[in-house]
């Protein structure tokens, strides 16, 4: 892997990429899913990058998100009380509106929608960047637990929105960046999210119906990549491989990649490009 941080990369462009994607059918649909304490439009970048190299790109909110990062912040109780059946199938209503089965690209509790859609045969393919754990992940570092306890130190918490302090953030998600480009980080794109997701996956090994729970059996879903930050505070590395552990019984693809000096902020910091062109190339193999 190539070092990011050595160049400065201005997440408000994306230039051509690199990536060979002259195979890409014209129009393949891609739904880009955002995670806790993110709004939509960060994956802006990516979506200029995708439509370049041939892809249609969507990003679509949470269901309660207003269009922009102000509005949800004026109002959280839209979000309020959102859980991840809720979110799930507000994005598998999405995609029944697309005509065609897309490649689903999720960060944090968005990689965790990533892999539903992906078991449930909605999805062609999918990426999953720090996914939030999945049932039957056992791995939890202290430090996802530190982050976690925002919401879960008040059972309250559970129907209501909350919002994480720059402070929270910067360990969070950008513990790994300069604290200038965490606090700018903050500033555009966090947002109060719903609480209720992080009650249920800390649950969700004691649930046999929990929500968190995946079909990592599907012997006939499309391939998934997962992908790793190794200094990730909120989705530590350890957490990401015992998710691939768990599709060890099916045949289907399953990548795993790792960035080994990465944080959580790793979709939108100053490196964003360096994984979303292994998205790329990764597709670019994996999916014809």
């Amino acid at each position: 892997m190539t070092q990011p941080g050595d160049t400065e990369v201005d997440t408000d462009s994306a230039p051509a990429t690199t990536v060979d994607t002259s195979a890409v059918p014209a129009g393949r649909p891609v739904v880009f899913i955002h995670g806790l304490w993110l709004h939509a439009t960060s994956w802006d970048p990516w979506m200029d990058l995708f439509r370049q190299a041939g892809y249609a790109p969507t990003a679509p909110g949470w269901p309660g998100d207003s269009d922009t990062v102000e509005e949800t912040r004026r109002d959280p109780s839209k979000v309020a009380g959102q859980g991840i059946d809720d979110v799930v199938d507000h994005y598998a209503q999405v995609i029944e509106g697309l005509g065609a089965k897309p490649i689903v690209i999720g960060h944090s509790f968005g990689g965790l929608m990533v892999q539903r859609l992906l078991g449930q045969d909605l999805a062609a393919a999918g990426i999953a960047i720090d996914p939030a754990p999945i049932k039957g992940v056992l791995a939890l570092p202290l430090s996802a637990l530190k982050v976690a306890s925002v919401a879960l130190r008040k059972p309250a918490n559970r129907r209501e929105a909350v919002s994480l302090t720059a402070e929270e953030f910067r360990y969070g998600f950008g513990n790994a960046l300069p604290a200038q480009e965490s606090a700018d980080l903050y500033d555009k794109w966090a947002i109060p999210s719903p609480a209720k997701p992080l009650f249920e996956a800390a649950t969700a090994n004691f649930s046999p119906r929990s929500p968190a729970k995946v079909n990592t059996t599907n012997k006939t879903r499309g391939p998934l990549l997962l992908i790793a930050g190794g200094h990730d505070h909120t989705v530590p590395a350890a957490i990401v491989r015992s998710t691939r552990k768990l599709y060890h019984k099916s045949p289907a693809v399953t990548d795993l990649r790792e960035f080994n000096d990465r944080g959580h902020s790793l979709t939108i910091d100053h490196g964003w490009r360096e994984i979303a062109d292994e998205a790329l190339s990764w597709l670019a193999q994996r999916v014809t």
